[in-house]
């Protein structure tokens, strides 16, 4: 089975023009979503032939990070938004149940507690909804500062507490960026650099043994800087290697370069990388190279001679349905 464990929603325009009248109204009054089961079919299965084509079985899919409005003022319109996405998305999934798991949109607001919108909405993804997972957003300021404090900080822990209880991941995933220097795609990858160090310079993983964090875009540059934190975990006199360290977490293959992707591995660990796309999204042009688009990234999985053919079925499978355990409960107690 090929378990693509991250790409985001299809959105039907009916969704458009609701965000347009969230914002323009700034959500006083709110209006209510009217996306027609003929829309959402049809987004649906638009995103099913995309899998189709490249060989996927089943993709978790989330809302498209860029356009959660986290900075959005009032907080009442990402929240309003989330809500609908996450609605969208569960509609997908009673659409294709085969073929598709959700994982939730969280209503972060600039630097408000997550226990003020976020920890109700994830609660309501899993156990309504049957949400598999959710992204976290380091930064939902999106550079308007000031921002949160790091990921390592008590700030988060009413989210990782629900997080825990429910036994669902985050996927490490930065929004918009209102920063003229910084594109939204520079700035998922900053935050994701800045995420795993506040993580792993914190004690999270001592008080939260089973908080499951998944790294995305193939966790920023950090695995390409090694030796700079491998020093950096010497000079901190810390008990474990940075390597050590850094395989308390996961980290999936939407990056769209073989020779990074090795890297990845021989650095996390195979046993510590989740196959993911993010298909249709960013890498969906043509490679003039291979012929194919960048975010096909199967080929690229089964090319790597070095793996073995269990370390390429934990990448595409079971590391997935080890991190997301949730995800095909339902199979297994079948």
């Amino acid at each position: 089975m090929i378990i693509d464990s991250h790409a985001h929603v299809v959105m039907p325009p009916e969704s458009f023009r609701y965000m347009a009248e969230l914002i323009g109204g700034r959500a006083n009054p709110s209006t209510k979503p009217n996306v027609p089961d003929a829309s959402v079919r049809k987004a649906a299965e638009e995103l099913v032939r995309s899998m189709d084509s490249v060989g996927t079985d089943v993709q978790f899919i989330s809302p498209r990070p860029y356009l959660q409005m986290h900075s959005v003022k009032p907080g009442r319109v990402t929240e309003l938004w989330s809500r609908h996405c996450n609605d969208l998305i569960a509609r997908f999934v009673a659409m294709f149940p085969d073929r598709f798991r959700g994982v939730a949109g969280l209503p972060q607001f600039m630097n408000e507690s997550p226990e003020v919108r976020v920890v109700a909405e994830l609660k309501r993804c899993v156990n309504e909804l049957g949400f598999v997972g959710c992204l976290l957003n380091p930064d939902p300021t999106e550079s308007e500062g000031p921002t949160p404090p790091g990921l390592g900080d008590p700030f988060w822990y009413p989210l990782y507490e629900a997080m825990t209880a429910l036994d669902v991941p985050a996927l490490i995933h930065s929004a918009g960026s209102c920063s003229p220097r910084e594109s939204y795609t520079l700035k998922f990858i900053n935050e994701e650099n800045i995420a795993v160090i506040s993580l792993l310079e914190s004690d999270v993983f001592q008080k939260f043994p089973n908080l499951k964090i998944v790294v995305g875009h193939g966790g920023g540059a950090i695995p390409y800087q090694m030796g700079r934190f491998r020093s950096w975990a010497v000079r901190r006199n810390h008990p474990q290697t940075f390597d050590e360290q850094l395989r308390k977490l996961y980290f999936d293959t939407c990056n769209y370069s073989k020779e990074s992707i090795e890297l990845l591995l021989k650095v996390a660990g195979a046993d510590n990388v989740l196959f993911g796309t993010e298909k249709p999204g960013t890498g969906s042009a043509r490679d003039p190279v291979s012929g194919r688009d960048y975010d096909d990234m199967k080929p690229v999985i089964e090319s790597i001679e070095w793996l073995t053919e269990a370390q390429r079925r934990n990448v595409f499978e079971c590391n997935c349905q080890r991190v997301y355990t949730r995800a095909f409960r339902q199979y297994k107690e079948a």
